[in-house]
């Protein structure tokens, strides 16, 4: 499990440290560069509108790289993602300015940004479901939390980049050819990955799979049959990509341009948040083993519903400290959610078309709460006033995110019970009624087994304990295993 993890880590941090790596280069340079005939704002709108193009093929990308994962495997799809990733991201370091080639400038950058959100659609569900489906389901979401990791570190490196250049060379350098450094790295950052994940061995619960038990057309079998539960994870993770960008690209734009703070200082800001959020992750994926995966869905939302309006007013001070504490208390807000969706998300969902359920209801948070995010904010920024209409959207975004997780069931597996009498059943008898038994051919008792879940829940969407869930007295074994 250690090395599965890490190798899944790896590479999801490389993917969003390319994604990332755009974000930065929007807030700051790729404005003038690519767009100098329009004034400031209506440029910067424009870096965003190339921006936000990444996260509109996101849930593209979930659905070409979901039909592969459920029909060929997981693996498969995280070594494509990462090389048709890396390979867009290195060319965004190679287009020339406006300058040079006039209009072909931008619709090139609009093109490479749609081939990275079409690669990262992909990335997510992969890294997620390898790690979630070899795990033990009583660290389950512990296990999940690792891929989730990813962004935040590949934020780290991009910026951690970006903030080293600023800090060697000048404005003018940085302008000319030092914001392309970061997306030239990349190239190196996608060997690396790909030698990682060809060690990866393939789910067990994939390879459980006969081929006649493989959906034939996993997208028309998720929109005919799961389409409300896509809908209602994609709003109930909608906050976190709302709540990210709005901190990761908004209020980097707004800190140096409105507020005329210097960049290294607001990516420093950014950088300890960031950090935070990645420390907290695992030990709140740990408490979502124990309480369960929805209600901290639910404590996250109410979090960030809190806490917008504080952390506008912090930004508005353009004190470094202040602005860390308001960054700070945001992220942790809202990775209370996203620390356990690595596990929530792969249990909502029955094996045939789990990659591509989950994947394409991840993605399409991505396009209510990240493409939108930026463009919003930056247009409710005109003016000198105080930017609550910023702090107003993020709000109404927790609060449709809580109703959204408010109407999805719980999944936590729930440790077995020791039987009262004797507990051997009739030979032919099988499961018990209402509850799913073992897949055929696997172990009754294998905890890595991820089958289809009881219905239940406000809207009868699947949800409950999984099957092949085993009590305390295994744990210890699990881990040692």
């Amino acid at each position: 499990m250690v090395r599965l993890a890490a190798a899944s880590l790896a590479g999801t941090a490389i993917e969003f440290y390319d994604f990332f790596a755009y974000g930065t280069a929007a807030a700051l340079v790729l404005g003038p560069l690519f767009f100098p005939t329009v004034s400031p704002l209506l440029g910067t709108l424009a870096a965003f509108g190339t921006f936000g193009v990444g996260f509109i093929a996101r849930p593209l990308g979930s659905v070409l790289f979901g039909h592969i994962g459920d029909r060929h495997g997981r693996r498969p799809v995280l070594v494509v993602s990462l090389l048709l990733t890396g390979l867009a991201t290195v060319a965004v370091g190679l287009v020339p300015p406006y300058s040079a080639i006039g209009v072909t400038a931008p619709l090139l950058l609009l093109v490479l940004r749609f081939l990275q959100g079409l690669g990262l659609g992909g990335e997510w569900g992969g890294a997620v479901l390898l790690t979630a489906e070899h795990a033990p389901a009583h660290r389950r979401a512990l296990w999940a939390s690792f891929p989730q990791l990813g962004p935040p570190l590949g934020f780290v490196l991009a910026n951690g980049i970006t903030l080293g250049l600023s800090a060697c060379l000048t404005d003018a350098q940085f302008r000319s050819w030092g914001w392309r450094v970061p997306f030239w790295v990349a190239g190196v950052l996608a060997v690396v990955g790909l030698l990682l994940r060809t060690q990866i061995s393939e789910s067990p619960e994939f390879r459980g799979l006969a081929g006649g038990e493989r959906a034939r057309l996993p997208f028309a079998e998720v929109a005919r049959d799961h389409w409300r539960l896509v809908l209602l994870t994609a709003g109930g993770l909608a906050i976190g990509y709302a709540v990210y960008y709005a901190i990761t690209t908004w209020a980097l734009a707004y800190g140096t341009e409105r507020l005329g703070i210097d960049r290294t200082v607001m990516l420093g800001c950014i950088m300890i948040a960031v950090v935070a959020s990645a420390v907290a992750t695992p030990p709140l994926a740990l408490l979502g083993d124990r309480v369960g995966r929805r209600p901290l869905c639910l404590a996250g939302c109410v979090a960030v519903a809190l806490w917008m309006f504080p952390m506008v007013a912090l930004l508005r001070t353009g004190n470094p400290l202040l602005m860390t504490v308001g960054f700070v208390v945001a992220m942790l807000a809202f990775i209370v959610t996203f620390a356990v969706v690595g596990a929530y998300l792969p249990e909502l969902y029955e094996p045939r078309v789990r990659c591509t359920g989950a994947t394409v209801g991840y993605n399409l948070a991505g396009v209510l709460g990240g493409a939108v995010t930026p463009l919003v904010a930056t247009a409710l920024t005109r003016g000198g006033r105080p930017p609550w209409g910023v702090a107003v959207f993020l709000v109404a975004v927790a609060l449709l995110s809580l109703a959204c997780f408010a109407l999805l069931p719980e999944t936590r597996p729930v440790p077995a019970a020791a039987p009262a009498a004797d507990p051997s059943p009739a030979p032919d008898a099988g499961p018990p009624a209402g509850l799913p038994g073992p897949r055929e051919g696997a172990d009754a008792s294998d905890v890595r087994v991820l089958p289809a879940p009881v219905r239940g829940g406000p809207l009868q969407l699947p949800g409950g304990p999984q099957a092949g869930d085993r009590g305390d007295g295994q744990h210890r074994a699990d881990d040692a295993e």
